[in-house]
């Protein structure tokens, strides 16, 4: 802070300010031409604020993979669709994850961060107040010691006539929007991540299951061919093919345990805990999970609860308030700054006598070429904005209808695992048969077992696909969020917006409870 000495400059100037209508006659004499010319000089350059518009897109009303008949958007998805998989242990991950989950803390911590920052830009309109207070020592050669005492103030304040700051309030209070909307999207894609890890390490769990049942009864199969190597009724190439598809059984078996472990690893991170300290119980996931009915039909206004699309328009809002605060820069500014203080060269006297002075001043900056650069660089910044916008919602149809045709094909393709896994059970019934009436040999009874579960864990494949692919649909369509339409926040809903982020996170915890 600057300590001012009323002593040096303030005095000889209280005279001039000493009555109210000489300061209002000197005001007017300086500000009113200075407008004047300013009104003619704002004739040559662009000061137009730009209304807010929504980049165009290409449209798309419908998905590819759906029936014709539309269901409502509210009935399609709800907050907590992870419920929809009727796995309690699952509603206990996601809850966890949600509490202790660090990039979500990270997230929300910068809602707070962008909250506080509306408040900073709103400070630009306000005045602003210093004191201070000082003391001054001085001695010269042949000269006596000499000191003197000061207190002073300035308040200082830049008028926001044309509204450049409450632009600047405006464009900040977009990008806590989109900040609140990238909270969300971690959210989604929280959820999602450990809904997909815990299936996956179900899916193993059923995988070792089958692979320990497979290397049985291939080392029976051995046995069995070790005893017909022995009476010469088969090569011993044979024993030693079948011993070699042991040993790549059980480096697969060894396979699976170790994708188990990094899986469980990669969940512990998500949950919060560290890896090593947590372990999901071994289970069956056709047991635990249930694979959701997805209805038909789903509308293509789904897109609007996509939270990174939602981020993606208000940073292009954001983009259009900076342009107009850009803008309205090249326009003059007024200055109040009043002063006042004492000074004594004992600090018994220095409260005896006062000087003050009033400063108005106004600054033209039309001719700044650095301003009517900055006007340039956001109007350029905007176009980027808009791009990636337009790159986001291109990329989302994408993600849907990927989503779409993966869970269209896995369920057909479900089907015939289905049938394939009916066929081979009825054969397997059959060879047993056979080998009660001596027909077939043992060996035929394990060839068809080891093909039988061959074919089952197949199945178990695409149930653990189906359950993905329905997380990756939930998630591409925006989970349950609202649909929000991006627009000027009005100054009653901004005086919560600082906590606004809190709630929804307090809330989303409810609803996994």
């Amino acid at each position: 802070m600057q300590v001012m000495s009323p002593s040096r400059g303030l005095q000889g100037r209280a005279s001039n300010f000493s009555s109210p209508g000489n300061v209002h006659v000197l005001f007017a004499r300086m500000v009113l031409p200075v407008l004047a010319c300013t009104t003619l000089l704002s004739g040559c350059i662009d000061v137009n604020v730009p209304d807010y518009k929504r980049p165009d897109t290409p449209a798309k009303t419908t998905w590819s993979q759906t029936a014709k008949a539309l269901v409502s958007p509210a009935d399609t998805i709800t907050l907590d669709w992870w419920k929809q998989f009727h796995d309690p242990y699952l509603d206990s991950l996601v809850s966890r994850a949600i509490a202790g989950n660090f990039d979500i803390k990270i997230l929300a911590a910068r809602v707070s961060v962008a909250g506080g920052q509306i408040n900073e830009a709103r400070a630009g309109a306000l005045p602003t107040a210093d004191l201070g207070a000082g003391a001054e020592f001085d001695k010269t050669t042949r000269q006596d010691f000499s000191k003197q005492y000061n207190v002073a103030t300035q308040v200082n304040w830049d008028i926001d006539i044309w509204g450049a700051v409450e632009k600047g309030v405006q464009a900040q209070k977009a990008e806590y929007r989109a900040t609140e909307a990238d909270w969300r999207a971690g959210y989604l894609t929280l959820v999602s991540d450990v809904s997909t890890t815990y299936f996956q390490i179900l899916q193993f769990d059923d995988q070792i299951d089958q692979q320990q049942k497979t290397l049985r009864t291939n080392q029976q199969i051995l046995t069995i061919y070790e005893g017909m190597a022995k009476n010469g009724l088969v090569p011993s190439t044979q024993v030693l093919t079948q011993r070699a598809e042991i040993n790549r059984m059980t480096k697969d078996l060894l396979e699976l345990h170790r994708a188990r472990d990094l899986a469980n690893n990669a969940l512990a991170t998500l949950i919060g805990v560290p890896a090593g300290e947590f372990t999901v119980p071994a289970g069956q996931l056709e047991k635990r999970v249930q694979i959701p009915v997805v209805p038909a039909g789903l509308p293509a206004q789904l897109m609007a609860r996509r939270p990174d699309v939602v981020a993606a328009e208000y940073r292009v809002l954001e983009a259009y308030d900076v342009v107009g605060q850009a803008k309205l820069a090249q326009l003059p500014t007024i200055s109040l700054t009043g002063r006042g203080g004492t000074a004594s060269f004992a600090l018994t006297d220095l409260l005896k006598s006062f000087t003050f002075s009033f400063l108005p001043s106004i600054n033209i900056p039309l001719l700044d070429p650095g301003v009517r650069a900055h006007v340039k660089t956001t109007e350029a910044q905007t176009v980027v904005v808009e791009q990636q916008y337009r790159r986001t919602v291109m990329g989302a149809f994408e993600e849907v209808e990927n989503a779409l045709v993966n869970l269209d094909a896995h369920t057909k393709q479900r089907a015939e695992l289905q049938e394939e896994v009916g066929h081979l059970q009825v054969v397997a019934a059959q060879v047993e048969a056979q080998l009660k009436e001596g027909v077939v040999s043992q060996l035929e009874v394990f060839e068809t077992e080891r093909t039988l579960l061959a074919a089952e864990l197949a199945l178990l494949e695409n149930h653990q696909q189906l359950l993905s692919d329905t997380v990756t649909l939930y998630k591409s369509l925006g989970g349950g969020w609202p649909a929000v339409d991006v627009q000027k926040t009005d100054e009653a809903s901004d005086t919560t917006a600082a906590h606004g982020a809190q709630r929804e996170f307090t809330a989303s915890k409810g609803a996994t409870n």
